[in-house]
This record gives structure tokens, C-alpha cells and sequence, in this order.
């Protein structure tokens, strides 16, 4: 059964009057709106197997829509953590050609869970991967080789991102001969962390402004004002 906005609004406005306040519950989140994401989701489906839920791209287009002037990149990134991490779910979307240029398997934080992602940190030492938007910024050279800076866009959800170096990279781990042999990925310290031999393509594909969206478990909906996301 789909409920209606109209139906909503009434019950938000009722909870809002008795001290309740919509973004304090879980019960009643931000809309998002469907019918903007369908046509690209629906072209996507026609020309990939396997494109991204569109539950996770009514949020993540929603949210490329609203800030895409502010982006120097852009292509958007969607990583689906409802995904157990043997299925390829990162996918990177060219949104003006409605094309997906590459989809691949992508590690969760080590506590994050198993096979599943489940629990999401936005804290330092937590080794567990965040939800929300995130803006790439530069690349560097690390320990993991060539490695892309993330900044989260979302306060007290992902913005401690550069502080915690959540980065893309590239691992060994996160290959998927590792999830055929030991039926999961390796997990990381809480970056999306991507197969070795195509982590360099990757990270050249979305860095230096692009938008990154990573959809999971319990994530708590678009911020409601979408321009504070680059009021930094």
C-alpha cells in the first residue's frame, strides 16, 4: 500500500502540535520524490542488468538535483550498503547520458558488520562506514596506493569524514575472488574500499567534485533543507 503526502501531512502536523517534531522521528521521514528519479532509473534499467534499487536512487537523485550546480564533477556515485558485500553495489552514473560507466564490488567497515552492513558510525575509531552524501575532493598517494579524499556533507552523520580519513581505495580484500572464497568481502576500517586493478579508473572517474551517495540501513533521509549540505 503507497501512502500519499496528503495523507502524511495531516499526522506530521498533529505530531508537531502535541511536541513531536518530524525530524526527531523515525516514523514519518523526508519524502523524497519518486517521480523525478523514475524516467533516469527507468533508462538505466533498460541498458544495465543490474542497476541500483530505485528506493536508494529516489534519494540519491533527489539530492543530485538540488546541488548539481555546486558540483565540478558531474557524475554520481550510489553505493547501496543494503546489499550483502558479494554483490556488486557501487555503481558510478553519468546522469546527462543516463549511463551506468561502471558498477563493482565495494567493502564496508570491518564493524559495520559480516556480510551485511549494519551499523553506521559517523565517530573516529568506530571502523564503521558512513551513510549520506559526500563530496570527493583530492587524490593522494598512501599506503593503499592511489586514494581519494571524501568530505561528508551531512552534520553528525558523515561530516567527520576527513577528520576519521574515510578515503576510497583500492584492496585486496575487496576483490571478488575474496567473496567467492570466503562467501563475504575483507572489511575495511570503515572506507568504501574498491577491487585493486580498478581502483585507479574509479578514483580518476569521480574525483575532484562529484557527488557520492552511500544508501544504507536505517539511513534517516534527506536533510530537509538540501542547500545546507555546501554551506560549509
Amino acid at each position: 500500500m503507497t501512502i500519499g503526502t496528503g495523507f502524511l501531512l495531516p499526522i506530521i502536523w498533529a505530531l508537531t502540535i502535541l511536541g513531536f517534531s518530524p525530524s526527531t522521528t523515525s516514523v514519518f521521514p523526508a519524502i523524497s520524490s519518486p517521480e523525478h528519479s523514475f524516467p533516469l532509473w527507468q533508462q538505466l534499467s533498460k541498458n544495465h542488468p543490474d542497476p541500483p534499487s530505485l528506493t536508494s536512487m529516489n534519494l540519491a537523485y533527489e539530492g543530485y538535483l538540488a546541488i548539481k550546480n555546486e558540483l565540478e564533477n558531474p557524475l554520481l556515485t550510489v553505493i547501496d550498503f543494503t546489499r550483502p558485500s558479494t554483490q556488486k553495489r557501487l555503481w558510478i552514473i553519468d546522469v546527462e547520458k543516463q549511463q551506468i560507466l561502471l558498477q563493482t564490488v565495494v567493502a564496508h567497515g570491518k564493524n559495520s558488520g559480516l556480510l551485511m552492513a549494519e551499523q553506521f558510525s559517523n565517530q573516529p575509531e568506530s571502523h564503521q562506514s558512513s551513510l549520506g552524501f559526500f563530496k570527493t575532493a583530492e587524490t593522494y598517494q598512501g599506503k593503499n596506493g592511489a586514494s581519494l579524499r571524501l568530505d561528508g556533507l551531512e552534520k553528525g552523520i558523515n561530516d567527520l569524514a576527513r577528520t576519521r580519513a574515510i578515503v576510497i581505495h583500492g584492496a585486496d580484500y575487496a576483490r571478488e575472488e575474496v567473496a567467492k572464497s570466503m562467501g563475504r568481502l575483507g572489511r575495511s576500517f570503515g572506507c568504501p574500499a574498491v577491487p585493486t586493478e580498478i581502483s585507479y579508473m574509479l578514483i580518476q572517474l569521480i574525483k575532484e567534485g562529484s557527488l557520492l551517495f552511500i544508501y544504507g540501513k536505517n539511513y534517516p533521509s534527506i536533510p530537509s533543507n538540501l542547500s545546507q549540505l555546501f554551506s560549509k
